[in-house]
């Protein structure tokens, strides 16, 4: 399994909120360049697996904050990436996450996953890696991203509107 790790983690009350990866933006990782492509993520989302994609605690199994099957991660792709939205557990995890991530100290997201499609180039003698299809297995909050225009924040519940609204004014940033 491969894992990917960015930056930029919002706490909002009690759920997590952010990108897990932007597409169409190259990150450097030091052997290669990497770039996610629009849909990569489309086709495990889709699949009847996507129920056990879990969001958890620095690529730790043991650290579980939700999963897709019990409605406690709910995962997105638009325009911008792969958007996510984590029910924190009433728990010492999910508490000191929530502080950790509102003081700035967690401020980036990972995924852990398995490419099933991939093209390889080469642009201005850096190898290029696209991906255009994996098979999603994590989402992690990390405090050492690899990607850095991921990000997470804390959200206090509120209205679906209110809540698009803002992840298109933080997106348009």
């Amino acid at each position: 399994m491969e894992r990917r790790a960015s930056s930029e983690l919002k706490p909002k009350g009690r759920k997590l909120t952010g990108y897990v990866a932007r597409f169409d933006e190259p990150t450097d990782l030091g052997e290669f360049i990497e770039v996610v492509r629009a849909g990569a993520f489309t086709r495990t989302l889709a699949g009847t697996g996507a129920q056990n994609i879990r969001a958890i605690y620095e690529h730790d199994g043991r650290a579980l904050l939700g999963r897709l099957g019990a409605g406690t991660l709910r995962l997105t792709e638009d325009a911008v990436g792969l958007a996510f939205e984590i029910d924190l557990p009433d728990t010492t995890l999910g508490h000191d996450l929530a502080h950790l991530v509102e003081r700035g100290d967690v401020a980036g997201c990972s995924f852990g996953f398995l490419p099933v499609s991939d093209a390889w180039s080469e642009r201005e003698g850096r190898a290029v890696r696209e991906l255009t299809d994996v098979d999603l297995i994590e989402v992690t909050i990390t405090a050492s991203p690899a990607y850095d225009t991921t990000s997470v924040q804390v959200r206090a519940s509120q209205p679906l509107g209110i809540r698009l609204a803002r992840l298109y004014v933080e997106a348009c940033q």
